[in-house]
């Protein structure tokens, strides 16, 4: 396996990254369409490549990770572009979404960050090739980046085998917040998971 910068791959890397993410975040994706493959290409514009590091297996792209400032943003979406693949109505909806996520505070002040903390988003792995070290691979080599002292993340409290991946990576929960539309979702808090530096 070999962890590589998204950059170093090009225009591929953008669209493999985008259909990771549909397949990692299906469930939360799926009310802005049911097909994977139009989701893929709704969202394949909005990933900022500098911020992405992939894992290649066999030389196919098999996960990915984004890390970056704390208080940075690593996807910027085109409203017309939504629109253009998922219609007006769902692109409309999947760009408030998008843009109430880019307003809301990143991090709560429980899990305060500074200019040496690198945030860890979008780990993705393929169905295929989930459970086989993947993840743990990427986020290994995400740790070893020089410019970050401590790294933080957000998941949800449902996702039990995440937490203990990240557990195992030496994550130690740090906040919990409630989602604000929980009602209608499949979990009730995004859990702020924070590493030290070894």
């Amino acid at each position: 396996m070999e962890i590589r910068p998204a950059l170093d791959l090009g225009a591929v890397a953008r669209e493999k990254i985008s259909e990771l993410f549909v397949d990692g975040f299906y469930d939360d994706l799926k009310m802005f369409s049911k097909d994977r493959a139009r989701l893929a290409r709704a969202f394949a514009h909005m990933f900022l490549l500098r911020y992405f590091y992939v894992a290649l297996v066999d030389g196919e792209i098999a996960g990915v990770a984004a890390c970056l400032g704390a208080e940075d943003y690593c996807v910027k979406f085109d409203q017309k572009e939504l629109v253009r693949h998922l219609g007006l109505f769902r692109g409309l909806f999947a760009g408030f979404a998008f843009k109430y996520l880019g307003h809301s505070p990143k991090y709560p002040p429980e899990a305060a960050t500074d200019e040496r903390t690198g945030s860890i988003e979008f780990v993705a792995t393929g169905s295929l090739r989930r459970k086989k070290g993947v993840a743990a691979a990427i986020l290994g080599h995400l740790h070893s980046l020089p410019e970050y002292a401590e790294h933080v993340l957000e998941v949800k409290d449902t996702n039990a085998a995440a937490v203990a991946l990240y557990e195992k990576l030496g994550y130690r929960e740090v906040f919990r917040r409630k989602f604000r539309w929980s009602k209608r979702a499949d979990f009730d808090y995004f859990v702020y998971m924070k590493r030290p530096r070894a």
